[in-house]
């Protein structure tokens, strides 16, 4: 790995989040935050900004990256923005713990929406806007928008796209690394302003709407109300939200091509229509299940079997209900929700739908062998076959991400009070999904858990977000090797 190369690329990425913390400074005076808040933002603008102009220059030369390098910096990249991410929160005294911080900032960026803190709306304003950009920057990858805005980034560009962008396959939309990456910001910011406009007609503030915006499009789940969604307690928001989170977990490949003629494409993807299909089913399953149970009617069941279907599907994490009180076999469907997750290509987190339908495709191929071993049988997603490298591929991830969420949650039995805590902590920091079950449900936080805990679950945050392989590679002795 071209460690010089690797760092000044870094540079790079913290004058982005130099730059995001001089914005929020703005939001902040505007809405009249506290003279101490104000300056952390202003001084963690300025750390961050300094760090990046003496990386900058002391990593001068000339970049061109290989596979090697895209793994290496996508990692470093993401663990320095962490930790850039966290100095607002020290500074302003929002969180006095570092590994707190730490814990609060990679969920951001990661769109996990874990949180430690209580009592959002007693926050600055400032610093809670922070809050939902670190996610929205990492909804589509702050490293793939450095490849969108960088022009010497051409050469090495899809060694980046490659490590960051999430899912099996990783379409590019056009010839040109560049060209796609302009394309995926443009179309995420569009659906952004779309989103915002909608939720600034249904009665939220414009600085609420941009928030929540913010944590839908990446689908994060960070919210400007402590209750969340619930605290709005308005039908046609949340019907907004559902909306833009389904969209959000869809393949973005599907929406470009859709705005340019071809909505046909959804029906044509065996992603979508599954990821569909299991929405659907996930959803009405939940709502009949809670109806007389935990809900009192049924048109709320099924508005809360929507929503909260949606949300933990896609990964996002927003809340309108205590899911924790709901029967085990909804409990038990939104655990399972959260390692399947959205669609590649998508924000969304866990293992991915494609992931899903192939292993479940690939256990019947080997059940039909059983009764017929020398038919030669393929595994086919819509008109295309997939050769055994790529089955295999997909395979080994479930296995290995099955592996990652074992050992984690016998790491966190140390530190949670019961194994359902210790289990649901790991899937929502996993699977970047952020209310768990138990002690870390719905209406819970992770404030909690001991430093040491926190510091695990950042790290299940970043594996989940980079997908296991960019961030485990860099632990064999063959990655360092020349």
């Amino acid at each position: 790995m071209k460690l010089r190369a690797v760092l000044h690329l870094v540079s790079y990425l913290l004058g982005v989040m130099a730059l995001g913390q001089g914005l929020c400074w703005i939001v902040g005076w505007t809405a009249g935050d506290p003279a101490p808040a104000r300056n952390a933002l202003a001084c963690s603008a300025g750390a961050v900004l300094l760090a990046a102009l003496l990386i900058g220059l002391l990593t001068r030369g000339s970049v061109t990256l290989n596979r090697r390098d895209g793994f290496g910096i996508v990692t470093i990249g993401w663990a320095a923005a962490a930790l850039a991410g966290a100095l607002p929160y020290r500074l302003a005294g929002v969180i006095t713990d570092p590994a707190g911080a730490l814990f609060e900032s990679m969920s951001g960026f990661t769109t996990t929406g874990a949180s430690v803190l209580t009592g959002i709306e007693a926050l600055p304003r400032g610093i809670v806007f922070w809050r939902g950009m670190t996610q929205w920057l990492g909804g589509m990858g702050v490293l793939v928008l450095c490849v969108a805005i960088l022009p010497f980034l051409r050469v090495g560009g899809m060694q980046i796209y490659r490590a960051e962008i999430p899912g099996p396959s990783k379409d590019r939309l056009t010839p040109r690394i560049a060209s796609t990456a302009k394309l995926l910001w443009g179309l995420y910011i569009l659906l952004s302003l779309a989103e915002t406009a909608l939720l600034t007609a249904g009665g939220m503030s414009v600085y609420d709407a941009c928030c929540h915006t913010f944590t839908t499009m990446s689908t994060g789940g960070f919210s400007t109300r402590t209750a969340s969604i619930a605290a709005y307690d308005s039908l046609y928001l949340e019907s907004v939200i559902v909306v833009f989170m389904f969209l959000a977990g869809a393949n973005f490949a599907l929406h470009y091509r859709a705005l340019r003629g071809r909505p046909a494409t959804f029906l044509r993807d065996p992603e979508f229509r599954f990821y569909t299909a299991l929405w659907l089913g996930s959803c009405l399953f939940l709502g009949l299940n809670v109806w007389r149970t935990a809900c009192p009617g049924f048109g709320a069941a099924l508005r809360a079997g929507f929503f909260q279907g949606t949300s933990i599907l896609t990964t996002t994490g927003y809340v309108t209900e205590d899911f924790n009180r709901w029967p085990d076999a909804s409990r038990l469907l939104l655990l399972l929700l959260m390692f399947i997750g959205g669609c590649g290509g998508s924000t969304g987190g866990g293992m991915k739908v494609v992931r899903f339908l192939v292993t479940i495709k690939a256990a019947v191929r080997e059940l039909g062998r059983v009764m017929r071993p020398r038919v030669v049988a393929s595994i086919k997603l819509g008109h295309d076959a997939l050769d055994d490298g790529a089955v295999s591929n997909i395979t080994g991830f479930v296995m290995l991400f099955t592996a990652v969420f074992a050992l984690a949650t016998l790491a966190m039995t140390a530190y949670t009070p019961d194994l359902v805590t210790a289990a649901s902590s790991v899937a929502a920091t996993l699977g970047n999904i952020g209310p768990g079950l138990g002690a870390v449900g719905a209406t819970e936080t992770y404030a909690f858990i001991p430093p040491a805990g926190k510091l695990i679950l950042a790290a299940c945050m970043l594996l989940g977000r980079l997908e296991l392989y960019t961030v485990l590679v860099l632990l064999l002795p063959e990655f360092w090797k020349k």
